[in-house]
């Protein structure tokens, strides 16, 4: 019904469109049939003016009967000119014209004759040139031509009227009809609003009987998932100190045996080799080669085990940490950033530029010490030594938010690992580098806390841009206000 009232607004606005330039047009059509018709009588008076002053002055020989004659002589010309510009583009008009034209001028020059004659004296001859009646007949023949201009202008005008009252009349019975079916449209759309509307209310009334109950069951939801988050975070807690003692005591043991090898090995070293048996030559190998290859594995293994638990137990911290959101200069922040790994990205012979000026934010300042410093450490451990490393940061205005790009011209990461990465202990690609997997991981969860997204494009044997976006105001959530455990 909306549509059908559209579309008949529509066609009342085209129909008005094409009334309005209809009538426009017989506007135009009707002034210049009417100043057409007022230039042809006012140009018959103009003649009939300076006829009247010729004849004046013949029988009065007074010259102030010439003033009509001198005016509406000079104003005949004025005329022609404005009929000629009425009938532009009709040969039979133009054709009428210039007939009128040549009789307005002989017209003139018969009058001008006789006033020069009178002038001079010669008034029989003046009144001869009257009597000879052609004053007359030129007068006659401009009546009739005026006629013929006039007459079909008179019959146009009328027809031209009578079409402007036809789409006068038109154009009442769209508006009338089309003004009914709106008014019907509208009526039953209010119906239709009507009905939409106690439908509504009743939907609402049922919604607030769920939203008393369920803004209860959301809340006892969000303080079972906090007490979840915070026993998951005292058990990773737990768990790293129950592992860090039974590991620690494996390191210790470790050096007590590396103490205990060394004693061994000085007390062969001691003894003469020739008279040895070959359960004697075995154990001098197994001191020699054999336990020591298996110390520096057993040392390696527990020196990666603890790396492990050092990394849990900083995520469990994050996790707990409370969030201090201040003002922060990000340009003065990447700076530093830089400044802290400039000799490393010296020595590998890597330029770090940051677009600037930087915006500022309110967040967390360690939080985005902690994310722009991993995000550098990376690209700067990650540089492809076939090329001079570039690490550019920069950042853009979207709004509300910011976002942040870290580009570095390294390695690359395969597409298949741009989600994995941000995975606990996963890494990609040649192993070559020294890690656990975790920072990119402690990343996305600081992100996250931040109120932010962490992603990254990258093409193998070009680079990395990982894109981080943030709120240039950071507001506290329940999960981002918890105390350490």
């Amino acid at each position: 019904m909306l549509l059908a009232g559209a579309l008949t607004l529509l066609g009342i606005v085209t129909m008005s469109g094409w009334l309005a330039e209809s009538t426009r047009q017989y506007s135009w059509s009707v002034g210049r049939t009417t100043n057409l018709r007022v230039a042809a009588g006012t140009l018959l008076s103009q003649l009939q003016d300076a006829e009247v002053g010729q004849r004046g002055y013949l029988l009065t020989e007074d010259r102030q009967y010439l003033k009509p004659y001198e005016a509406a002589s000079v104003a005949v010309d004025r005329t022609i000119a404005t009929l000629r510009r009425l009938v532009e583009g009709n040969p039979e008009e133009i054709g009428i014209v210039e007939r009128l034209t040549s009789l307005a001028t002989d017209k003139r020059e018969e009058l001008a004759q006789t006033i020069e004659l009178m002038e001079a004296g010669r008034r029989d001859e003046a009144l001869a040139i009257v009597r000879t009646g052609r004053g007359l007949r030129l007068m006659d023949e401009a009546r009739r031509s005026l006629g013929d201009l006039i007459t079909p202008a008179d019959a146009q005008l009328d027809t031209q009227l009578a079409a402007m009252n036809s789409q006068a009349r038109q154009s009442l019975w769209v508006a009338n009809l089309g003004g009914m079916f709106i008014l019907l449209v509208v009526g039953a759309a209010v119906w239709i609003a009507l009905q939409y509307t106690r439908d509504l209310v009743q939907a609402q009334q049922a919604i607030q009987a769920l939203n008393d109950s369920l803004e209860q069951r959301v809340s006892d939801r969000t303080m079972d998932l906090q007490r979840a988050n915070d026993e998951i975070q005292r058990f990773a807690y737990i768990v790293s100190h129950d592992l860090r003692a039974p590991l620690v005591n494996v390191m210790g043991f470790t050096s007590e045996f590396e103490a205990g090898l060394a004693s061994v090995s000085a007390h062969l070293d001691r003894q003469p080799a020739d008279g040895d048996d070959a359960i004697a030559s075995e154990a001098r190998r197994a001191v020699k080669e054999d336990l020591p290859e298996a110390i520096a594995f057993i040392r390696a293994s527990t020196t990666k085990m603890d790396r492990l638990i050092n990394a849990i137990l900083a995520l469990s911290r994050q996790g707990s940490r409370t969030l201090n959101p201040e003002p922060v200069s990000m340009q003065v922040l990447l700076e530093n950033v830089a400044a802290s790994v400039r000799h490393q990205a010296s020595e590998l012979g890597c330029v770090i530029d940051i677009a600037g000026p930087l915006p500022q934010i309110v967040s967390d300042r360690l939080a985005l010490e902690q994310v722009f410093g991993n995000l550098v450490d990376n690209a700067i451990k990650y540089l492809d030594p076939a090329r001079t490393g570039r690490i550019s940061i920069r950042a853009r205005d979207d709004g509300s938010r910011l976002t942040f790009e870290v580009e570095d011209n390294g390695r690359g990461i395969a597409p298949q690992d741009h989600e994995r990465i941000f995975e606990l202990f996963r890494r990609s690609g040649v192993q070559d580098r020294p890690g656990e997997g975790i920072g990119l991981a402690n990343v996305r969860a600081l992100v996250r806390r931040l109120q932010g997204e962490v992603g990254v494009d990258s093409v193998p044997g070009q680079g990395s841009i990982f894109r981080i976006s943030l709120p240039k105001i950071l507001t506290l959530s329940p999960e981002n206000t918890a105390h350490d455990a």
